[in-house]
C-alpha cells in the first residue's frame, strides 16, 4: 500500500491498509470496465460518493435523514474493489466462481470491521441496492454513452436516469464528468473524515 502497509488479499485484516490507502485505491479503480464517452473513465470513488447522495435524498424525500453511519456504509459499500483494484463488470462475475465471491466477502467483512459498520437487514439492503441500481442507470447513459432504451433491455435495470446529477450541487463543475483520480481520492477520503467524525 502507498502508506506502506501490506495486505493480504487471501486472509485480509482491518489494520492493512489507512484511509488514504483505501481512497486512492478507489480512485483509481474504474467503473464500466475503464470505458467513457468522456476523456476520464469512471471511478469507484466517485460513484459510492454518488451512491451515498442518491440513498440520503431518497430519505429526505420520505422526511427521513439518513443517519451517519448509514451514511459511511453507503460510501463504503464496494470498498473491497478499491483494495483489489478491480471492479467486475457484471457479465464476468457467474465466470470467476466462488472463490472470488468469498475472497471479495472477506475483504467485506474486513471494511466492515474497521469502520464499526452494521450488517445490512433486508430493508435497508433493497434501499441500497435501490440507489446503487440508480447510480448505475445514471452513468451508463451519462458516462458510459448507453441510451436508455440499452439499459433497460440489456443491462436489465428497470430504474429510470437521472437527469440531474447530484454530486453537482455539492461539488460544482460539469454534470457527470468523471473526476481526475487524485480529486476523486480527495473528495472520498472528506468525507469518509467526515463521516466517521460523526458516526462516533
Amino acid at each position: 500500500m502507498p502508506s506502506g502497509r501490506r495486505l493480504d488479499l487471501l486472509d485480509p485484516t482491518p489494520f492493512d491498509w489507512d484511509d488514504s490507502d483505501l481512497a486512492l485505491g478507489l480512485a483509481r479503480t474504474y467503473r464500466w470496465g475503464g470505458h467513457s464517452a468522456w476523456p476520464l473513465p469512471l471511478s469507484v470513488a466517485q460513484h459510492s460518493l454518488t451512491v451515498m447522495h442518491v440513498r440520503a435524498a431518497a430519505c429526505t424525500a420520505m422526511g427521513l435523514t439518513l443517519p451517519p453511519v448509514s451514511a459511511l456504509r453507503e460510501l463504503l459499500h464496494d470498498a473491497e474493489e478499491g483494495l483489489l483494484g478491480f471492479d467486475c463488470i457484471s457479465p464476468l462475475k457467474p465466470f470467476l466462481g466462488d472463490a472470488f465471491k468469498t475472497l471479495s466477502q472477506k475483504l467485506e467483512a474486513a471494511v466492515f470491521l474497521r469502520y464499526g459498520l452494521p450488517g445490512w437487514t433486508p430493508k435497508e439492503h433493497a434501499a441500497h441496492k435501490l440507489a446503487d441500481r440508480l447510480a448505475a442507470a445514471s452513468e451508463a447513459v451519462h458516462i458510459a454513452g448507453w441510451s436508455a432504451k440499452e439499459v433497460q433491455q440489456t443491462l436489465k435495470i428497470a430504474v429510470p436516469p437521472l437527469h440531474d446529477d447530484p454530486l453537482q450541487a455539492i461539488y460544482g463543475g460539469i454534470a457527470w464528468e468523471p473526476w481526475p483520480p487524485a480529486l476523486a481520492a480527495e473528495r472520498f477520503l472528506a468525507e469518509l473524515d467526515r463521516l466517521k467524525a460523526n458516526s462516533d
